[in-house]
């Protein structure tokens, strides 16, 4: 897989909304709330050209009903990917255009950490710079190994996520 790091796009606000609008319809009742998260959420930070989207739910086990709704929006169903709670979709194979990350309500560890790191990095336009330089710098030493791209950010994003939390939970 490419890897593709981009100046922040206006548009991606508009991906979102108009994704989530379709998303919002699938899920029905079940939706809770739906945000935009991930590094297009941020104003002014570069990013890999993906829409992260996570929706919560009442109940996660129900959004396995909605599969086959899913797959005709574009998107491969992925289970829990990797993460115990969540159900993962991800749209548009080698050319990515969106993630989206369903969660129940109640799974304060994982919604709290994507919607503090959104909002940390949207408050501190200095870290988002650093991240975002991080991003293009390792996107350019590695254009063709999404593995190395992920392994030069790993460190930077565990602190980036201890210190938010920590923001987050104080505010």
């Amino acid at each position: 897989m490419n890897v593709v790091v981009a100046k922040h796009d206006e548009t991606w606000a508009r991906m979102f909304s108009e994704e989530s609008q379709k998303i919002r319809h699938i899920l029905g009742d079940q939706l809770i709330d739906i945000h935009h998260i991930g590094s297009t959420s941020v104003p002014q930070l570069s990013a890999k050209p993906i829409i992260d989207i996570m929706p919560v739910v009442r109940d996660i086990e129900q959004v396995d009903l909605v599969n086959e709704q899913m797959t005709a929006l574009g998107y491969e169903c992925m289970g829990e990917f990797g993460m115990q709670g969540r159900r993962y979709f991800r749209k548009g194979g080698d050319r990515r255009t969106h993630h989206v990350h369903v969660f129940q309500a109640g799974n304060a560890e994982d919604i709290d950490r994507h919607l503090a790191v959104r909002d940390y990095l949207r408050a501190h336009a200095d870290v988002a710079k650093q991240y975002g330089d991080l991003k293009e710098s390792l996107a350019k030493q590695f254009p063709q190994d999404i593995e190395a791209y992920m392994d030069g950010k790993d460190a930077f994003v565990k602190e980036l996520e201890r210190k938010a939390l920590d923001w987050y939970m104080k505010r």
